[in-house]
C-alpha cells in the first residue's frame, strides 16, 4: 500500500519517543474531512472477551496526528484502516496474554506496575512529570501507559514460565555466528583496513585566513597524534575509532573494507603498503585532514578476524538468545491464537 504507514512504522516511530514502551499501539479515527463523529461498537470477540472500537483508538490516539500530516488526503482513510487492523491484532494478542496468565494464576500487581514505571523513570533519569509530559506530547494517556506495562509484566511472567526453558544457544551457534560475521575470507594482494581521520575541514571556499586554518591543522594534527599514540601502544582500535573518528566509517569501528593496491589513494597507498598484519600505519595528510590504518589482512590473502572469538562471545549469546526467544514467543502467541475463538469485524 503506497503512501500508508503501516503498523511496523507505527512500531519504529514510537520506540523514538516513548521511553522502553516495548508494546507500542496507536491509532486515531480519521475521516477523509477528520470531523466525524463515531459511534463505538465491539470490533472483535476474544474468547469471552470482546474488544471495542474505542478501545483501539484510545491505544493510538495520538499516532494518527502523524497520519494526518504525512499521508496525502487520498490515502488516508486507506492508511487509517490498515493502522486499526494491525492495532486491533496487537490487542487481540494482549487479550489473549491476559487470558492465559489468568487460566495459569499468574497475578500483576498495581506495585508491580507501579515498581516498574519507577524503574523506567530512573533508567532514563525522568521525574515523573516529565515522563507523563512526553506521553502526552505523543497522545498517550498515563492509564494506557500503565496498562501496556501491566500487559508487558503479563507477558514476561509467561515467557519466563513458558517459553525462556525452551532457548538454548549452543556453543556451535555461537561460533557458526562469529564465523559468518566477525571473519572474512580476503583474496591475495587485498588489504583489510581499519581507518581513523581526524578532519580539519575543507581548504577552500569560505575559509580565507590562512592562519586560521593553519591553527585548525594544528590542533587537528595534535588530536591525531593523540589517538595515533593510543593506537599504537594497544588501545582498541575499533573503540578509538568510534569515539575520536571524523570520518563515516567510525560507526563501524573505522573498519572500511578490503581494498587492492590500484584501488587506493596516493597517501592510503603510502601508508599501508609496507605494513605487516596488525600494525598500524603512521600519520598521512589527506586533503582535509590527517588519517591513519591499521592492517588486518596481508598481502597474500586468508581470514581476517574483525574481533577476538573471547571478547564477542557473550555478546553473540545474548543476540541468538534475545532472537530465538523472540521466535519461541512468536511461536507460543501463534498456538495460544489458533486455539481460542476470535472474531473481527474491522
Amino acid at each position: 500500500m503506497n503512501n500508508a504507514i503501516t503498523y511496523k512504522h507505527v512500531t519504529v516511530l514510537k520506540k523514538h519517543h516513548l521511553i522502553l514502551l516495548t508494546i507500542s499501539v496507536f491509532c486515531l479515527l480519521l475521516t477523509a474531512s477528520g470531523n466525524a463523529e463515531v459511534v463505538d461498537r465491539v470490533v472483535a470477540e476474544v474468547n469471552e472477551d470482546v474488544i471495542t472500537l474505542s478501545e483501539v483508538e484510545e491505544e493510538g490516539r495520538g499516532f494518527l496526528r502523524r497520519v494526518a500530516l504525512e499521508v496525502p488526503s487520498e490515502n488516508r482513510m486507506e492508511a487509517v484502516q490498515q493502522v486499526r487492523r494491525d492495532i486491533l491484532r496487537s490487542l487481540i494478542d494482549k487479550t489473549l496474554i491476559e487470558q492465559e496468565a489468568a487460566k495459569q494464576g499468574i497475578v500483576v500487581t498495581d506495585e508491580e506496575v507501579e515498581g516498574s514505571f519507577q524503574q523506567i523513570l530512573r533508567a532514563n533519569r525522568l521525574s515523573e512529570e516529565e515522563m507523563l509530559a512526553e506521553l502526552d506530547l505523543n497522545g498517550v494517556s498515563e492509564a494506557s501507559y500503565r496498562s501496556n506495562l501491566k500487559s508487558q509484566l503479563y507477558q514476561n511472567k509467561l515467557v519466563n514460565r513458558d517459553v525462556r526453558s525452551k532457548v538454548v544457544i549452543t556453543e556451535e551457534a555461537i561460533l557458526d555466528y562469529y564465523d559468518t560475521h566477525y571473519t572474512e575470507q580476503i583474496k591475495e594482494g587485498s588489504y583489510y583496513l581499519l581507518q581513523i581521520g581526524i578532519d580539519w575541514g575543507e581548504t577552500g571556499g569560505g575559509d580565507a585566513d590562512p592562519a586560521t586554518l593553519e591553527k585548525r591543522k594544528q590542533s587537528a594534527r595534535d588530536r591525531a597524534e593523540r589517538v595515533h599514540k593510543l593506537a599504537r601502544s594497544g588501545s582498541d582500535f575499533r573503540e578509538l575509532a568510534n569515539k575520536f573518528s571524523d570520518l563515516p566509517s567510525a560507526a563501524e569501528g573505522g573498519d572500511i573494507g578490503s581494498f587492492e593496491e590500484n584501488e587506493m589513494a596516493s597517501y592510503m597507498k603510502f601508508a599501508v603498503t609496507s605494513l605487516a598484519p596488525g600494525e598500524v600505519s603512521s600519520i598521512v595528510e589527506t586533503p582535509v585532514g590527517y588519517q591513519f590504518f591499521k592492517l588486518l589482512s596481508s598481502r597474500e590473502g586468508g581470514i581476517v578476524v574483525q574481533a577476538p572469538y573471547g571478547d564477542v562471545k557473550e555478546e553473540i549469546r545474548e543476540k541468538l538468545y534475545s532472537q530465538e526467544l523472540e521466535k519461541q514467543f512468536d511461536d507460543w502467541i501463534r498456538e495460544i491464537r489458533e486455539r481460542a475463538y476470535i472474531r473481527t469485524s474491522l
